[in-house]
């Protein structure tokens, strides 16, 4: 893998990232993540089993790592991994979020995971939290899930902010989330403080169930944003192992390709033009390798509406995601 320019941030990646979204915490909404993880869910052995992706993924040539604060100890997991391996802070390029915090005390069976709060109160808590674990190694700042609704592109403490952090040198961006992700991106292109977007990267949810958002991000990408796609596996409905959910039309066009599903619903992601870089959410070593192999491949345009052709309503593909159990 080539590094190359995200967007016109001046940050050097690879088109396919590691997100620690899985790894960072004992509980996650990925199918089949019970069985890849077993059931010694420690602090100690998710640490072990972190550094080991991530490690795979480096020597695979990965150079994006993706965190956040309410992925339980991603951040701190991903420090010790850079001691251990006495890499510099420059080795790769990492990007954390803001916005949700983690309250699910390390329990499988907590009745909730994770908190949300846009607020200026927390964008200044948690910025230092991730400058205190990270240090130098931190890159890229993102709102952690974006919305309308929210209110936070209206929030002018957070935007001013953000806009100062933006001038000291640190990139910032946002994720988006729900149906209405094409909104919230062409609002946060819209934003101006003192004549200027402090955006520089949006990350949002596209994949051959739930496409609906790539005329925002050819859009972004346009504009000289960075752009990241997350759930390219639709949190493990795009996998073989995912108990008979997975649309015929996928299924067919792995077969056509000999295949496996997780790879068409891969190669799907890297084929859009305007995906700088593309998350793979890995927790074993075997995933990682896997997921590196499809940058050896192409999938036809064919191949790819047809695809694109059979994906659900939004508002039905969030509702499902919604229903998703922690485990």
């Amino acid at each position: 893998m080539q590094p190359h320019e995200l967007g016109r941030t001046g940050l050097a990646v690879t088109p396919l990232g590691l997100g620690l979204a899985a790894l960072g915490r004992p509980g996650y909404i990925t199918l089949g993540r019970e069985a890849d993880l077993g059931r010694d869910r420690s602090v100690a052995a998710m640490e072990r089993r972190c550094h080991e992706v991530i490690s795979a993924a480096y020597d695979a040539g990965v150079r994006y790592i993706d965190a956040a604060r309410s992925y339980g100890m991603a951040e701190t997991f991903l420090a010790t991994w850079l001691e251990l391996r006495r890499l510099t802070p420059t080795a790769m390029t990492v990007g954390s979020k803001w916005g949700y915090s983690y309250i699910g005390d390390w329990r499988l069976d907590a009745p909730v995971h994770e908190r949300k709060d846009l607020s200026i109160v927390t964008l200044r808590r948690q910025l230092a939290e991730s400058r205190a674990i990270l240090g130098g190694a931190l890159g890229l700042y993102q709102i952690h899930s974006a919305t309308i609704e929210s209110g936070v592109l209206e929030d002018q403490p957070v935007l001013a902010e953000l806009a100062r952090l933006a001038a000291e040198g640190l990139v910032i961006g946002l994720t988006v989330t729900g149906p209405k992700q094409s909104d919230t991106i062409r609002r946060a292109l819209d934003v101006r403080i003192d004549g200027v977007n402090p955006f520089r990267t949006v990350q949002a949810t596209w994949n051959v169930l739930e496409p609906s958002v790539a005329a925002a991000l050819a859009e972004a990408h346009e504009a000289g944003w960075g752009v990241i796609v997350k759930e390219a596996l639709a949190n493990g409905r795009l996998s073989t192992d995912s108990k008979g959910q997975v649309s015929r039309t996928v299924t067919d066009v792995a077969q056509a390709l000999d295949w496996s599903v997780e790879d068409v619903a891969l190669a799907a992601a890297l084929a859009n033009p305007w995906a700088g870089i593309v998350l793979s959410g890995a927790v074993t070593v075997q995933q990682v390798r896997n997921n590196r192999a499809v940058l050896d491949r192409s999938i036809s345009p064919e191949y790819l509406q047809r695809l694109v052709a059979a994906a659900e309503r939004p508002e039905l593909y969030w509702d499902t995601r919604r229903g998703l159990h922690w485990t």
